[in-house]
């Protein structure tokens, strides 16, 4: 189907089919992050980086313990390196362009947090220092100056059940990483058997490939 025709390429066209913003939620972005922002970054255990190449845009998971990225204060958050596949994607990609947004999750929280600004990588001795996990320093740290910072609302997650255990699908219904490599690569093995090298190989690395 080519809907080429139908592509919306103005944006009074587009802001044309919707109701108008309140003008709270409008300004609702502060360059700054508030105390009890702060304390939702220090519960978050989950995060979802967007950055931009010159190839286009990438979004990453980043995990570790709650609290893992620290707020340095009001006008700046970072976080360490910590093991990944050694692509550096989104590192590279921060030394090309500086713009950065993070998506805070806190289990059972329904509403996310949202950060935005201008990311740089550092080597800082300090840096590393305050973003150490059980007092092990990165290799680097990615420092992000705060231009944005608010609470999104709930509809995304309530939707989506995201939280709920009920919705959830059994192992049966649900496609496993391993099922989508043997397809992607087309490799002639059982993917029971790239379940297990998945599973080796976090065992093997999951606090090592950073500063570990």
């Amino acid at each position: 189907m080519d809907d080429a025709t139908n592509v919306i390429r103005d944006e009074a066209d587009l802001r044309d089919r919707y109701r108008p913003a309140h003008p709270a939620i409008l300004a609702k972005a502060r360059p700054l992050v508030d105390p009890k922002a702060a304390d939702f970054v220090a519960a978050s255990p989950f995060v979802v980086l967007a950055t931009t190449s010159p190839a286009g845009t990438d979004a990453s998971p980043r995990g570790g313990p709650p609290g893992f990225v620290r707020v340095l204060d009001a006008e700046r958050v970072a976080f360490g390196d910590l093991a990944g596949n050694n692509r550096l994607d989104s590192y590279a990609n921060i030394v090309h362009h500086s713009e950065i947004g993070m998506l805070f999750l806190v289990p059972g929280i329904e509403e996310t947090l949202r950060i935005n600004g201008r990311a740089h990588v550092t080597d800082d001795p300090a840096v590393c220092a305050r973003v150490a996990i059980d007092r092990v320093h990165p290799k680097v740290a990615i420092v992000v100056d705060v231009e944005e910072c608010y609470i999104h609302c709930a509809k995304a997650v309530r939707r989506s059940g995201l939280w709920e255990t009920g919705t959830w699908l059994g192992p049966t219904a649900r496609p496993s990483a391993a099922e989508v490599i043997v397809d992607q690569y087309r490799l002639e093995v059982e993917p029971a058997v790239v379940a297990a090298d998945l599973e080796a190989g976090y065992q093997e690395t999951i606090w090592t490939g950073g500063g570990r």
